[in-house]
């Protein structure tokens, strides 16, 4: 095909489509391109939705590419979508980062990390589609072992696992009574802080009292007599 131009193409594939579309799935929707074509027009798109005026995005996401709206309009698109919203429990919060960090886990490991049954909490996230049985373990009783979705990528923005902050950027910082003897930096010997010696019968600095603190103000702002 002559002057075969691919971006209006991909720009109406990501309009339409509802998750993100990966590279191989577009070789096979157009045959007539190639990869090096379909990549370029992909970064054509990419710059030109990247201007500050645009009010969408093209990202790399869950392994694949998305129109998605740009953060700065979140509160305007959460008007419209009021009640669509995925909502996530403080416990369910806690078990998909369990989950999502030690992948390919089981149910015992992360009752054995949260401390408590988990059971409801993994029926809930999989019906949200967040996470799924991805096989069993090689255990007596053969446990049931989680891991977590396209979908989980997607929500969080992630193209990837390996796209997860690292654990020690989360870590809250330790509290004082963490911190031992070899951490705490030495504090200079400053002799100019030390106080001076005052001499028998010699008043001190601090011993003279301002005139203006012997004077009452009254509520006027006068003096008092």
């Amino acid at each position: 095909m002559d002057d075969f131009d691919v971006k209006p193409i991909l720009e109406s594939l990501f309009f339409v489509s509802d998750s993100p579309i990966r590279v191989d799935s577009l070789l096979e929707i157009l045959p007539e391109s190639n990869k090096e074509a379909i990549l370029e027009g992909i970064q054509r798109i990419q710059e030109e939705y990247g201007n500050p005026s645009k009010g969408i995005e093209l990202t790399e996401i869950a392994g694949g590419y998305q129109f998605r709206t740009k953060p700065g309009w979140a509160e305007w698109v959460n008007r419209l979508k009021k009640g669509r919203a995925v909502k996530l429990s403080q416990a369910s919060l806690e078990t998909l980062a369990i989950v999502a960090y030690r992948q390919p886990i089981i149910r015992p490991a992360i009752e054995e990390i949260r401390g408590v049954d988990s059971g409801s909490v993994l029926h809930t996230l999989m019906e949200k589609g967040l996470i799924k049985i991805v096989g069993r373990k090689d255990l007596p009783g053969r446990p049931l072992v989680y891991g977590t979705t396209k979908a989980f990528l997607e929500l969080f923005s992630l193209n990837s696992l390996s796209d997860l902050p690292k654990l020690r950027e989360i870590q809250s910082p330790p509290e004082p009574d963490e911190i031992t003897p070899k951490e705490i930096p030495p504090q200079a010997d400053s002799q100019e802080e030390r106080p001076k010696p005052v001499p028998e019968g010699v008043a001190s600095e601090d011993s003279f009292v301002q005139p203006s603190a012997q004077i009452g103000v009254g509520q006027d702002g006068s003096g008092q007599d």
